[in-house]
């Protein structure tokens, strides 16, 4: 890991650092990009990475070259135990976010009656499985609604509580706008209750410092492609150890198990009895390098600059008239959401693409409690990295500007 430069002011990157992070990022020659929450712009360390090893996997074979890099997939399980407080026997590397929040939630083993909290502003994936579970065990899933911030009610959440909570799974940062909901309050609660907590921070890892052993989460997910600038179709689960045996992982193989006899199996002692033996090593290793360099900026930076920035860029398109900005909560992140009257989201992204600015378009089956609540049908959502800068902000506000 590189030493930092002489930090700015309150904290933030230097003019040095950020040209060295932009320097660092083939992708910021070409767009602004304001898609961090889709998927970020990956440094080179990270193609580099990733592409070593599919050299050498074409030079001297898959199996062979899993074998030569051995010890550098291990050392990736050591990188996101340091990213998250834990230790490297509590992650589990997958394929991507889905399936580690799948193999968390669907390792519970539920009965009828019991009950999962959620929030208002939970991912559409999440609430499908939700409403599986609900129909497969006769579960019943209740909403903690949301307080006069528009995050969830801690106060309703520890009224909401009784015997019968199995899971109180809730998402970090929505995928519609850049709320926060207090993870750490919500932690104390399932402690309390006995309850397993179930953290999506798909958005938050990588723009956040995040801490499980502070939330007091039981179990985690994240994706590499977002805000860790990894590659697509990586993953992280956390599984704290001392839950590991309330879980049951809905698929087993001889990765995660190893068949002792004919009619016996024991699963792995660690999280990666969550995995399974066929991985993409190329892209874990680039992941791994995601971690290293985010690391090595240091997470609270990261934190400080893309909250600084992303105020910033909400700051400015509330002076546009016609657009109106659409995040809630007392603490708010790198993601920003906007309409602007009388012009469709997709024409507003498309005439920003035409302007090499990239944003996406968020629509109501993405979090359909939280949009269908406030009205909203679609938003257009510009997300910040600490790779961005001020001259891209001002360019972004006055495209839309030009689309008002």
């Amino acid at each position: 890991m590189r030493e930092a430069q002489q930090a700015g002011p309150d904290g933030d990157f230097s003019p040095g650092e950020v040209a060295r992070a932009r320097a660092d990022t083939p992708g910021c020659a070409k767009v602004a990009h304001f898609n961090n929450a889709g998927a970020a712009l990956m440094p080179r360390q990270v193609i580099d990475a990733s592409v070593r090893h599919l050299r050498l996997e074409a030079d001297m074979g898959g199996y062979e070259a899993a074998a030569h890099a051995d010890d550098d997939i291990e050392a990736v399980y050591d990188s996101a135990a340091r990213l998250l407080g834990c230790d490297r026997d509590e992650i589990a590397l997958l394929d991507n976010a889905t399936r580690a929040w799948d193999m968390a939630f669907y390792g519970v083993p539920f009965r009828p009656g019991d009950r999962v909290l959620t929030s208002m502003a939970e991912y559409g994936s999440n609430f499908i499985a939700y409403l599986q579970v609900a129909e497969r065990y006769g579960v019943q899933v209740d909403v903690v609604p949301n307080d006069e911030h528009g995050q969830i009610s801690v106060d309703a959440l520890r009224e909401l509580v009784d015997e019968r909570v199995r899971v109180i799974s809730v998402t970090h940062v929505p995928t519609n706008g850049g709320l926060v909901n207090p993870a750490a309050e919500v932690g104390k609660i399932a402690r309390e209750a006995g309850a397993l907590y179930l953290l999506d921070a798909c958005q938050s890892v990588g723009q956040l410092a995040v801490d499980v052993r502070e939330i007091g989460c039981d179990l985690l997910s994240a994706t590499g492609r977002k805000y860790l600038r990894g590659p697509r179709g990586t993953g992280l689960l956390y599984v704290r150890r001392a839950v590991l045996d309330r879980l049951i992982p809905p698929v087993l193989d001889l990765h995660a198990a190893t068949w002792t006899a004919r009619d016996r199996y024991e699963m792995r002692p660690d999280a990666r009895r969550f995995e399974t033996w066929e991985a993409n090593y190329a892209a874990q290793l680039g992941l791994g390098a995601a971690i290293d360099h985010a690391l090595g900026w240091g997470l609270p930076r990261i934190q400080a600059r893309v909250t600084r920035l992303a105020a910033t860029l909400r700051e400015q398109l509330t002076e546009i008239p016609g657009v109106r900005v659409h995040d809630l909560g007392l603490r708010r992140c790198g993601i920003t959401t906007f309409t602007l009257d009388g012009v469709a989201a997709d024409r507003v992204r498309s005439a920003l693409a035409a302007q090499g600015i990239n944003v996406s378009v968020s629509r109501t089956a993405s979090t359909r409690l939280d949009m269908d609540d406030r009205g909203l049908g679609e938003v257009v959502r510009a997300s910040v990295h600490y790779y961005n800068t001020q001259e891209e902000i001002t360019a972004l506000t006055q495209a839309v500007r030009s689309c008002a």
